[in-house]
């Protein structure tokens, strides 16, 4: 069968662009993101910096390049680097200098981003920085336009996104009550972390259609991965379907770049000589010996470290998106295991007044993702990631979560931060001495009905529930 020939020439030579030029793009994005954002959250002067966090973590547990010395001057030229190294992949160095050169260059993304990463804390605890991760490792893997993709580096990623989607399928059957009665998306698209600007037209579809979405995502992430190890054309159909579920993702929530990563990672199942496409593939050399052994290596690496996301998978207690290793390679994956029935956000506010009273006028900070003014719409931010927004959500849901880097944050706005600043949409007090007191309330949030939406103009309304931290005040 053709399909399982050692190297699959005639239909894979598209996935493997499409796929390696996408990873890139990816790659792009993420660094960009760090670069512009890790000043404020992890810098010298962070909420959580990275020298304190390197003091008590030794290299085995977190390999990177900042444990032999780290500066905010290194952090950006780390981070700026691999950007650069990214938009050249995009541009198609890969394929552009020898077999043996391409793999170091996916290499060096790969490792600066675990650099990255494993001193990223809380705000790097995500599980898109894992699957970039993995993905990036085993794209170096696929070889470039020398040769053709070798069948058994296809095959590791399938296996990479029949976890991240048997995985997101089994911690939600196994999990909130609501996935199994079909009634989860009469909330999700109100309470995910970061709506989009088209989630409010989709909370307020008929329940009817939201029952079908639910099992859609059953079928999606327990059926379709299976499929992606059946013969072809089956398993072109089957990635085809994972595709459009994760396109339906993106216009309904933003997800960093979960959903495109996903589609990417479908993408190397797609056989295009099964899809009518006519174009020749390129004419490949003979694959040489030492390229074969390599990949036979990685796959047997590959296959070992995937005990420990297969026993996840196969146990009662499954855990969402853990590395069980220092180096992100085979996790395991997972997203909502339970849904949110309330959405709450963190509210913060200051004031320019010399003390407090009852009549003292608060003015809201506005962040970019997170909803803030009730009149304006979501806006579509993936697959670029917001990282203080997304921790906001977390905080609105347990101010324990948030505790190491709260109070940091309210410290940092109440002096005028700039890094700080810069992270957010709107400060209130630019241009002035800035706030005297600041404080922060919790907020209970819903989406507004479509005649509360005419009547008013409001995409949300919301409710005050309480205070949500100390006011704190800054002496003049």
């Amino acid at each position: 069968m053709a399909d399982m020939e050692w190297n699959a020439v005639s239909g894979y030579w598209l996935a493997r662009l499409v796929f390696q030029r996408g990873l890139a793009v990816v790659y792009l994005v993420a660094f960009v993101s760090a670069a512009l954002q890790f000043r404020a959250l992890i810098g010298e002067r962070g909420m959580t910096p990275v020298p304190g966090y390197l003091r008590a973590m030794p290299f085995r547990r977190a390999p990177s390049l900042f444990q032999w010395r780290y500066s905010d001057r290194l952090f950006a030229g780390v981070a700026w680097s691999g950007a650069v190294l990214a938009a050249a992949l995009v541009a198609g160095l890969g394929d552009l200098v020898p077999l043996w050169a391409s793999i170091p260059l996916w290499l060096v993304p790969w490792a600066l981003y675990l650099s990255i990463v494993n001193v990223g804390q809380t705000w790097y605890g995500f599980g898109w920085e894992s699957l970039l991760l993995e993905a990036g490792f085993l794209a170096a893997f696929l070889g470039n336009d020398a040769v053709a993709p070798p069948l058994l580096a296809l095959l590791l990623l399938r296996w990479l996104v029949f976890r991240v989607e048997f995985g997101a399928g089994l911690i939600k059957w196994r999990g909130d009550r609501c996935w199994r009665d079909l009634t989860c998306l009469y909330y999700h698209h109100e309470t995910q972390p970061m709506p989009g600007p088209l989630s409010w037209f989709f909370h307020h579809l008929p329940r009817p259609l939201h029952r079908v979405e639910a099992a859609a995502n059953h079928v999606a992430q327990l059926g379709l991965p299976v499929l992606l190890f059946a013969p072809q054309p089956v398993a072109t159909w089957a990635a085809a379907g994972l595709i459009v579920t994760q396109l339906w993702l993106v216009l309904s929530g933003n997800f960093s770049w979960l959903n495109w990563l996903t589609v990417l990672l479908a993408v190397t199942a797609v056989d295009v000589s099964r899809l009518g496409v006519t174009t020749p593939p390129p004419t490949y050399a003979p694959t040489p010996p030492w390229f074969d052994v390599l990949v036979v290596a990685v796959t047997v690496f590959v296959a070992v470290l995937s005990y420990w996301p297969v026993r996840n998978l196969l146990s009662p207690r499954q855990q969402m998106n853990r590395s069980f290793n220092a180096y992100h390679l085979a996790n395991t994956y997972g997203a909502f295991g339970s849904v949110t029935r309330l959405r709450h956000e963190v509210v913060i506010e200051g004031t320019d007044a010399a003390r407090l009273t009852g009549e003292t006028v608060w003015h809201e900070y506005e962040f970019h993702g997170k909803p803030g003014d009730i009149r304006r719409l979501p806006r579509l931010f993936a697959p670029y990631h917001l990282r203080l927004d997304w921790l906001m959500w977390f905080a609105a849901l347990s101010p324990g979560y948030a505790r190491p880097w709260f109070t940091a944050l309210l410290e940092r706005l109440l002096t005028g931060d700039r890094d700080t600043v810069r992270l957010l949409r709107r400060d209130p007090f630019a241009g002035t001495s800035g706030p005297t007191h600041i404080r922060a309330r919790l907020y209970r949030y819903r989406f507004t009905t479509w005649r509360e939406l005419r009547t008013t103009g409001a995409w949300w309304h919301r409710e005050l529930v309480g205070p949500y931290s100390p006011t704190l005040s800054r002496r003049r």
